[in-house]
């Protein structure tokens, strides 16, 4: 049984496309976005917006993206987005789609034409500048394939018997030293809020403070397993929580999904407010992207 959270009968999400039959559109088509409001699991982790306890965005890449030029010939391109995020809305990744694909038989004049049009249809969705970069250029390859840097945690030897989330297994999380380190893990798996389909993911925890339990934190990780929510909702309760349950001065969040739609999401929130450090962030490309 998967469990899915509080908010989950919100009237915010019952008119999304998500979870419903569709009709796939070829005219550009602005009315298909939709955004999800963020503040829908931050009152359940007792987060304002005037005082949340991170920054960063999610970092999204378009790999199906196409267009006709003044001519009618087709164009294609793949893209890289950032939604912040402090923005009102968060982009539902099926709308996102929906509206993506209505550019197919629409003319543009000029890739930067169409990356306008992004930014400004995006930025109004979730109420806040949305960065957006498109590539024309199919020889250039702007991602690397790699892995997260740091200690891999999914070779710890547990027994397993929780798949529904639990927060209290963090309990106890820190030893007496304190240190800096990097803990990442592949074994990230949570359930679409609306459909209960699979999301898979990795994610990768730096921080400095007092060492972490790497088993209790692989067990908490795998407890997510049942869960039901947003990509973005599960970055930010995994950060408040290792934030409540841990000793730790300074934290990031780092979570790379699989892809869905043409499109891959990850979310990344960290304690430092540094601009340089948020645009300069690391789109590693997993194996499983």
């Amino acid at each position: 049984m998967t469990k899915k959270p509080l908010y989950e009968k919100s009237p915010a999400l019952q008119n999304l496309s998500l979870g419903q039959a569709t009709e796939y559109k070829s005219q550009y088509d602005v009315s298909l976005l939709q955004g999800v409001p963020r503040s829908l699991n931050r009152d359940e982790l007792a987060l304002t917006a005037e005082s949340l306890p991170f920054v960063g965005c999610d970092l999204w890449n378009i790999y199906e993206l196409s267009w006709l030029n003044s001519k009618g010939k087709p164009i294609v391109a793949t893209g890289v987005l950032k939604v912040p995020f402090d923005s009102e809305n968060l982009i539902e990744s099926k709308s996102f789609k929906l509206y993506l694909n209505s550019f197919n038989q629409s003319k543009f004049d000029s890739l930067e034409a169409v990356q306008q049009c992004l930014i400004d249809d995006l930025s109004a969705c979730a109420n806040k500048l949305v960065s957006v970069e498109l590539q024309g250029d199919m020889s250039i390859f702007p991602e690397k394939l790699g892995i997260f840097a740091g200690t891999c945690i999914d070779d710890l030897d547990i027994e397993v018997d929780e798949y529904h989330f639990e927060a209290k297994i963090l309990t106890d999380l820190c030893s007496s030293e304190t240190v800096t380190e990097t803990l990442y893990s592949n074994l990230l798996k949570s359930n679409c809020l609306i459909t209960n389909q699979p999301d898979w993911g990795s994610v990768e925890i730096i921080y400095t403070g007092k060492q972490i339990d790497q088993e209790k934190l692989l067990r908490y990780l795998i407890s997510f397993r049942q869960h039901n929510e947003f990509h973005e909702q599960c970055v930010e309760r995994i950060y408040c929580d290792l934030m409540k349950f841990g000793q730790i001065d300074s934290l990031s969040v780092y979570a790379r999904y699989t892809r869905r739609g043409g499109l891959d999401i990850n979310p990344y929130r960290c304690t430092e407010n540094n601009e340089n450090k948020n645009n300069s962030l690391n789109n590693i490309r997993l194996l499983r992207q």
